[in-house]
């Protein structure tokens, strides 16, 4: 029996060798939760924002209240992204420290190589810098280096989702907006054809005719806050077509189809900048006079 304990002691001793080795191999946990905060920033303070990588440079600034990309392109950012990408980087915590050893930052891939660099500025000055590498086995954390520190630090996977959009996904894809009630009345033009729906004695009319309330409802909503899904940036050669117009509120919309695309060009009176939008989201402002009329008759 003595023989036997010391042979399972012996047996205990080595397989506990053997999991720290297996613990200690590049891309396994070596550390233990801290669940400490990975950055200590003032989220009024912070000013521009700077993601960096092999393929891109982006860069966000804020000026007065407002965010806009700096590059690639000078436009105005989408502030809700860059609102929560600062809140969700301020709520960042380390879960583990599974490395400190500079020859596995590339197994990590939170070296200056291979690692995404993200920077954060407070009121012009550089903040924090961090190493954005790889997910972990589970895809639930991610891979950070906080420079100019060794730690291999895990955090929550999802900010690499926000830290990967491409230049489009920053950009503010509003081409109008304006408060609903302030729409009292709508002209459309296709061509030589025109009808106007007005807001008259309570109800929306077209000429004598009262127009379906369904149908206001869903052209009111898309034409108060009109969405793009891309953007024209270079000279459209020859002009587009124009195939509708749309004047609300003191604003003209330019509707023009794109056949080989499947899409539709867009444009208003108050920028140059022209739109993608999606046919899905046309159809349901670009109606036929009959459209409204319809359940009148």
């Amino acid at each position: 029996m003595k023989r036997n304990t010391v042979s399972l002691l012996a047996l205990l001793a080595v397989l506990l060798v053997v999991a720290y080795l297996v613990m200690q191999k590049p891309g396994e946990q070596s550390g233990s939760g801290l669940g400490s905060p990975l950055l200590t920033i003032d989220s009024v303070a912070v000013d521009k924002l700077e993601i960096q990588s092999a393929k891109s440079h982006i860069v966000l600034e804020k000026r007065g209240a407002e965010w806009y990309l700096k590059e690639p392109i000078d436009y105005r950012a989408d502030q809700m992204s860059v609102g929560t990408l600062i809140h969700d980087v301020k709520d960042l915590e380390v879960r583990n420290v599974v490395s400190n050893k500079p020859e596995k930052f590339p197994i990590f891939q939170v070296d200056t190589a291979s690692g995404l660099l993200f920077s954060i500025y407070e009121k012009g000055v550089k903040k924090d810098s961090i190493l954005i590498g790889k997910m972990g086995a589970s895809y639930t954390e991610l891979y950070v280096r906080k420079l100019p520190s060794n730690d291999v630090d895990a955090v929550d996977a999802a900010i690499q989702y926000q830290l990967n959009r491409g230049t489009k996904e920053w950009r503010d894809k509003t081409i109008l907006t304006v408060p609903k009630e302030s729409i009292k009345e709508v002209q459309y033009q296709y061509g030589d054809t025109t009808f106007t729906l007005a807001y008259q004695d309570s109800v929306w009319k077209i000429g004598k005719d009262v127009a379906t309330m369904s149908e206001v409802n869903t052209i009111l909503g898309g034409l108060a806050n009109l969405q793009a899904d891309d953007f024209i940036d270079s000279t459209l050669h020859p002009n587009p077509k124009i195939s509708a117009l749309i004047s609300y509120a003191g604003n003209q919309v330019r509707f023009a189809y794109l056949k080989p695309q499947n899409k539709y060009a867009v444009q208003t009176s108050a920028s140059p900048q022209w739109f993608v939008v999606e046919p899905w989201k046309t159809n349901s402002i670009l109606k036929r006079k009959k459209d409204f009329v319809k359940a009148s008759k």
